[in-house]
């Protein structure tokens, strides 16, 4: 499906959710009958998601190896997987500090008056994924199988730097048929991911109408300083990542922008990270980044650069703070950056990731857990432009270092065409 089309159709899906979620909320006679409604909403959300979820690992597997089998040594691996950490730090760091200063500036959560909950009161969010030990060992799988079946990406990762590494250095006939054998199998893949999109307006219009159909429009109104304070330091957070991208890819950047225009947009309605992954790839292959930077490099930053996710653990923090009117010093915000900085890397494919990190790091401040409360009714609204920012922050890390590695094919206008094919690697062309 032609991309501008299918990004036509969720732009009208997503009004459309807008619309008929009112529609159904203003008709429900109970709360726990809208909740009822959007529910069989749901059903649409969860069908495009269990799809995508069917094709990540899959994908993930088949252009790891194959990008990896074509480095041909471990030295480059290295290389690319230092250059890529070094700007996922940078850009968190940045994302932290930019949600401690918007905070401070927007004041979102002042004039709440919000009373202090009774101890022992919380958001029943479990804090447990933060257990650094735990994050370390879970990284590394005991059973390759069980880590497709659970599409845990960093799983998947370390046993593709394996298995792609090991297959790079063999040079039997065998081994190079397997490594045309996985190439192929990525445009199998690629060619799915077509057909899993095609449903995308589908589930963009369920997840809007179940949202709407909960929570009203009304959270919005309610809510309006925090959701406009917000948005307002992640299009702050926007530029600096586009300035960044611009310092290192000159005016190539908008020619990416427009590339992931589509891809944000599902990202932004599904407020899922997931379901953005597979079309990502591809258009971040038609901007003309080698194989081999994409598939490693993209699959690091869904675990260690979710800047949208950064910005909101300090301006979540610091709105609870104001909220019940608890003062923090100077000092106190900036250690608090510190060690969300530390813990935010530990929490790779946990749900609501950033709600649980703020969970876990408000007790060490001698804030309320249970402030989240305030935010989880409209914590879907705030999760659409997190994600959003997420997958153009991830875009822009990846493209970033393909520059750096000169691995980016030069394109000819002839290939400006969203539809056409691109060459890879190997030299043939891949229809995307």
């Amino acid at each position: 499906m032609k991309m501008n089309r299918l990004t036509t159709l969720i732009g009208i899906a997503l009004v459309l959710g807008i619309i008929v979620g009112y529609a159904c909320n203003t008709l429900a006679a109970t709360p726990a009958q809208a909740k009822e409604i959007a529910s069989y909403f749901g059903i649409l959300t969860d069908v495009f998601l269990r799809l995508i979820k069917m094709i990540i690992a899959p994908l993930v597997f088949a252009t790891l190896v194959a990008g990896l089998a074509g480095m041909g040594d471990t030295k480059t691996v290295g290389r690319i997987g230092l250059k890529a950490l070094g700007w996922f730090v940078g850009a968190s760091f940045c994302s932290l500090l930019l949600g401690l200063v918007f905070a401070n500036v927007l004041q979102p959560g002042t004039g709440l008056n919000v009373p202090l909950p009774e101890a022992g009161a919380a958001t029943n969010l479990k804090t447990s994924a933060l257990n650094l030990k735990d994050f370390i060992t879970h990284v590394f799988p005991k059973n390759i199988f069980e880590a497709m079946a659970a599409n845990e990406i960093l799983q998947i990762l370390v046993f593709a730097v394996f298995f792609g590494t090991a297959l790079g250095h063999l040079h039997s006939q065998t081994a190079r048929s397997l490594v045309c054998t996985m190439e192929e199998v990525v445009h199998v893949m690629l060619k799915v991911t077509d057909y899993v999109m095609r449903f995308a307006p589908v589930g963009v219009f369920g997840a809007v109408a179940g949202a709407i159909t909960t929570n009203g429009l009304g959270m919005l109104l309610v809510f309006g300083k925090l959701l406009l304070s917000f948005y307002a330091a992640l299009a702050a957070l926007w530029l600096v990542l586009i300035a960044a991208g611009y310092f290192v890819l000159g005016k190539e950047i908008f020619r990416l922008l427009k590339l992931i225009r589509g891809p944000m947009l599902v990202g932004f309605s599904t407020a899922s990270s997931e379901s953005v992954y597979p079309k990502l790839m591809e258009q971040l292959e038609k901007f003309g980044i080698k194989n081999r930077v994409t598939s490693f490099v993209l699959p690091l930053g869904y675990s260690f650069n979710l800047d949208g996710s950064m910005i909101y653990t300090t301006f979540a923090a610091l709105f609870v703070a104001q909220a019940y009117g608890i003062e923090m010093s100077l000092t106190t915000q900036i250690t608090m950056l510190l060690v969300l900085m530390v813990s935010s890397k530990g929490i790779a494919g946990v749900p609501r990731a950033s709600l649980v990190v703020v969970a876990a790091v408000l007790p060490m401040f001698n804030l309320p857990e249970a402030g989240l409360l305030l935010v989880l009714g409209i914590d879907h609204f705030l999760d659409m432009g997190r994600t959003v920012t997420n997958v153009l922050g991830n875009a822009i890390a990846t493209s970033v270092v393909a520059k750096w590695e000169n691995a980016i094919v030069p394109v000819d206008e002839a290939f400006d065409d969203e539809d056409e094919a691109l060459p890879v690697d190997d030299g043939v062309p891949a229809t995307v």
